[in-house]
């Protein structure tokens, strides 16, 4: 049998994720499965040299009120273009809970949501990894509109969707993926949260000693079926190997809000709390202004500023209702 690891690849790393993804998926039709998870390693490799991860650390600005809004934010909101407003769910609008069924918006910060949606200068998108059904339940707010699963899938104001094609093995490989997992590691406190396109593995209510080598089978097990196992806060994340992520879903947004040209006509702002955030904030720097929360300022991230908590973000949202 032919040794994949010897195989040697001319090209830049650009090419050489775009053909790897490729043949990744006919690999999987052609159930070359050994192929199949080499080419996936050589496409995440490869996506790493084209877009390296290293972000700058350390004295990020920390805005905290009204007089640092004022100061920082005043001369590119007074812009006469449309504010488009891009926001994480939880970590960022709702603070975490244990369970994430026990998130909720803070009551002022809901407020001031609802406040900016109904202006007609305003548009607002709530960028979440969670299933985008269940995350425009927990926001429950009209006019908005919801990705989820990063982006995967989006709803739109006016009911209609928008589903990132998966291929069909990738599919029936998840339903295999997500019994596994539940019949074998969803105990002693950890859970897995069924997205449809992608899932969560929950572990922050298992004992603390337990944690490495979970988070080691789990991961062993996300990428066995051909997923990419991405670490979250206290869970990890499942994701199709697709080139789609939130950053690529802004854009998507953005572009069939207001065109091609939306950055001659938009001015916006991003807020996120995770690694998965980071490619919203990287696209749109220089294009926008994004928030990272985050209790530490010594943090790797492409984010313009920082807020504190998801209650510094109901007063960026007052702020800017005010504008």
């Amino acid at each position: 049998s032919l040794n994949y690891s010897s195989v040697a690849v001319d090209c830049d790393s650009s090419s050489l994720h775009n053909i790897s993804l490729q043949i990744c998926i006919l690999a999987l039709f052609c159930k070359e499965f050994e192929l199949f998870f080499f080419l996936l390693g050589l496409s995440s490799v490869a996506a790493e040299l084209n877009h390296p991860i290293t972000m700058p650390v350390g004295n990020l600005i920390t805005l905290r009120n009204e007089d640092d809004f004022n100061q920082t934010l005043t001369s590119y909101v007074s812009s006469p273009k449309t504010l488009a407003v891009l926001l994480d769910y939880d970590g960022t609008l709702a603070p975490i809970a244990a369970h994430p069924n026990n998130t909720c918006i803070p009551p002022e910060t809901e407020v001031h949501l609802k406040q900016l949606v109904q202006r007609t200068d305003v548009f607002v998108a709530v960028i979440s990894g969670r299933g985008v059904d269940d995350v425009s339940k927990k926001v429950n707010i009209e006019n908005v509109t919801y990705a989820g699963n990063h982006g995967l899938e989006i709803l739109y104001p006016n009911g209609s969707r928008y589903n990132y094609p998966i291929p069909e093995p990738l599919k029936v490989n998840y339903t295999k993926m997500v019994d596994i997992l539940n019949e074998n590691y969803a105990h002693d406190g950890a859970w897995v949260e069924n997205k449809k396109a992608s899932l969560t593995f929950h572990y922050r209510n298992v004992p603390e000693n337990l944690h490495s080598d979970l988070k080691a089978e789990v991961r062993k097990t996300i990428e066995s079926y051909g997923f990419r196992a991405n670490q979250a806060h206290m869970a990890i994340e499942a994701k199709p190997p697709v080139e789609w992520n939130k950053g690529k879903a802004a854009l998507f947004i953005l572009q069939n809000k207001f065109g091609d040209d939306w950055a001659d006509k938009v001015k916006v702002f991003f807020a996120g709390d995770d690694t998965t955030d980071e490619d919203a904030m990287m696209v749109l720097k220089g294009k926008g202004i994004s928030f990272r929360i985050a209790e530490n300022d010594q943090i790797q991230t492409h984010a313009d500023y920082r807020l504190e908590s998801p209650f510094a973000v109901g007063k960026l949202l007052k702020w800017l209702e005010n504008k």
